[in-house]
């Protein structure tokens, strides 16, 4: 299976999707000028992956800001995971905030509440 590696820029987030070496990973700041066409390729990777995943699947979200317009995409990446779960999968959503961050850390805080999959809040202290 293909890994994806967009390297993120001042408006869209850095994805690690590599099923070969485990990692699963949206950081930085989403703010894409065409979100849905951002993220499509993602979500579509995540469907062919859901067809033969890992044992384990940590996903790891490590977002300084995301707009509006993300947070349905983000959304919808996390749906993926529950649908993954709810078929006997063990998957793990880590949710990465700066420890000084309160938005960040209630957005993680509402996408656990919405989503049935096990979340872990971990903060960070931004040097």
């Amino acid at each position: 299976m293909q890994a994806i590696k967009i390297k993120g820029t001042d408006d869209t987030p850095n994805v690690i999707l590599d099923k070969d070496n485990g990692i699963f990973e949206i950081s930085g700041r989403s703010l894409p000028e065409d979100v849905a066409a951002f993220y499509e390729p993602i979500l579509e990777w995540l469907d062919e992956y859901a067809e033969d995943p890992l044992d384990k699947t940590v996903f790891n979200f490590k977002l300084e800001y995301f707009n509006t317009a993300s947070s349905k995409l983000l959304l919808d990446v996390l749906l993926k995971l529950e649908d993954m779960y709810d078929d006997g999968k063990d998957v793990m959503v880590r949710w990465h905030y700066p420890d000084d961050d309160e938005d960040m850390e209630e957005a993680g805080e509402e996408y656990a509440d919405i989503v049935e999959v096990p979340f872990e809040q971990v903060s960070y202290t931004i040097d």
